[in-house]
């Protein structure tokens, strides 16, 4: 198969996304290096008890922060940046000045709820009154976290990429250093400082880089606040419907395994979905992160709406492929890695979540295409069926066959969501795949299906072997087709010499 001719403005384009994907997913990894330091220094401090305390104070803390935000940071991402596309400084400015103006309030009055309601949250959570004061003081945590979305928004919207990624490597590193040194110094008392520090944190990094923004202060009447907070509130509201219902179908899952077979169970699937998700998250992150403002900037003209679907779908598939293959591969070699030989018989869990995750990188372009549309209804419509889907699977089949079935779970929703998104795409924007893409996602969905049944019917000695000529095969097929896209300008002089010397 070889890789279709690109002009050059689509070359510039496919630059644009590596460089974005490079840059996001490079921080990621960064983070991941700092999220493990991190973890296993608490783990030693605090051990199971201590980190099972501070799970469920992030969980307080995840569910305040989605309540109060009202969905306003990813609603603010698509408005700041359709209206950054219409290259109108005033309207960009008003946007602004509304977003942050708006996060201030609800950060105040999230905080002010949260620790109004500090006694029935701590005992309902944990049972007890223990716990009441930190609670309470989580409050500080989301008011950060939520003037921070705010200015995380305006930076995604206008899409300074780079800014975003210094913000994740900086926060990432502060964030480790402070939470270990505080839990380090005053034991369990510390975890509740930690998540306010870690808030702050992130926060002040980045006001510092939003900072660097230059926008005009233009007088705002009332008429025009009005018609920045509509959009901004009625987008939001779904999203933060979405949130939520995210959030219960995720601990509807777990508490599924839980009940049906058992806490080891439930400990397998926590570990094969944490390390299914690790390798997409980079290429999922850098796909909301820049290939989303950009598809709302040009939502209203169906063609190039498409094409950026089109070429962020084919990079993706590029980039997620090997990466996809070599886990089903060495799945095994993974769990004992990350993990202990405890781990050894989440390899089949992973594998499922694995093949979902393939899914869910080809399925979610499209799915930008109804946020940049502003289709809320569809959108919530969909996530409820997605929520109800994924349990109703997991709960079928966990009952069935065990935790593997909820991996299955897993597959299946993005078998039936990518169709129905597909349809969906089709009838908003008439968006169809490219021919590149059909032939590269029948390759690599065809690769994905034939390492995993080798997987299962061959001894592990010749798994491993075709497996690995598969991931090798892959990556040598990705990486050519990923520097056809380029334009020269792309590499070094005496590369570029060397590679195109015979053109």
């Amino acid at each position: 198969m070889s890789a279709t001719p690109q002009t050059q403005p689509e070359k510039q384009s496919y630059l644009h996304i590596l460089k974005s994907t490079a840059l996001i997913g490079g921080s990621s990894l960064i983070n991941v290096g700092f999220s493990i330091i991190r973890n296993k220094a608490l783990a030693v401090l605090l051990g199971p008890e201590g980190i099972g305390l501070m799970a469920l104070y992030n969980s307080i803390l995840d569910i305040a922060q989605t309540l109060a935000g009202l969905g306003i940071q990813a609603s603010g991402v698509r408005e700041v940046a359709r209206t950054a596309g219409e290259e109108d400084g005033d309207r960009v400015a008003r946007t602004a000045i509304v977003l942050r103006r708006l996060s201030l309030i609800l950060a105040v009055a999230g905080a002010l709820l949260l620790a109004g309601l500090a006694i029935p949250v701590a005992h309902f959570t944990f049972s007890e009154n223990l716990h009441v004061t930190g609670t309470a003081l989580l409050a500080l945590a989301v008011f950060f976290r939520l003037i921070c979305g705010g200015e995380t928004a305006l930076l995604q919207g206008m899409r300074e990429i780079a800014s975003l990624a210094r913000i994740n490597v900086i926060s990432g590193f502060a964030s480790t250093v402070a939470s270990v040194a505080l839990i380090f110094f005053l034991g369990a008392d510390g975890i509740v400082p930690s998540l306010i520090a870690i808030a702050a944190v992130t926060a002040i990094t980045s006001f510092w880089y939003s900072a660097k923004i230059r926008i005009s202060r233009p007088t705002i009447t009332g008429r025009q606040y009005r018609e920045e907070v509509l959009p901004l509130v009625k987008l939001g509201a779904v999203f933060m419907a979405s949130g939520l219902l995210t959030f219960g179908a995720a601990y509807a899952v777990r508490l599924i395994v839980l009940k049906l077979d058992g806490a080891v169970a439930a400990g397998l699937y926590q570990a094969a979905w944490a390390l299914g998700g690790l390798y997409a998250g980079f290429i999922l992150q850098a796909m909301g992160t820049d290939f989303y403002p950009r598809l709302a900037a040009v939502a209203h003209d169906h063609e190039a709406c498409n094409r950026l679907v089109n070429e962020q779908t084919q990079v993706s598939m590029l980039l997620a492929g090997p990466g996809i293959l070599a886990t089903l591969t060495f799945a095994p070699v993974a769990m004992w890695l990350f993990y202990s030989p405890e781990f050894a018989p989440a390899a089949d869990l992973l594998r499922w979540i694995c093949l979902g995750m393939m899914l869910r990188i080809v399925a979610w372009p499209m799915g930008y295409i109804v946020l940049a549309k502003g289709a809320q209804a569809i959108f919530f419509w969909t996530e409820v069926a997605a929520s109800l889907v994924h349990v109703g699977l997991v709960w079928l089949l966990v009952s069935k066959l065990g935790a593997v079935g909820s991996g299955m779970g897993f597959f299946g929703l993005y078998v039936w969501h990518g169709v129905l998104i597909y349809v969906i795409a089709g009838r908003l924007t008439g968006f169809r795949w490219s021919p590149a893409n059909y032939r590269l996602g029948v390759v690599f969905l065809l690769a994905s299906a034939l390492v995993f049944c080798a997987t299962l019917f061959l001894p592990l000695w010749q798994a491993t072997v075709l497996g690995s000529l598969a991931v090798l095969a892959s990556g040598i097929y990705s990486l050519k087709s990923l520097v056809e896209m380029l334009p020269p300008s792309a590499f070094p002089a005496g590369l570029r010499h060397w590679m195109w010397k015979s053109a």
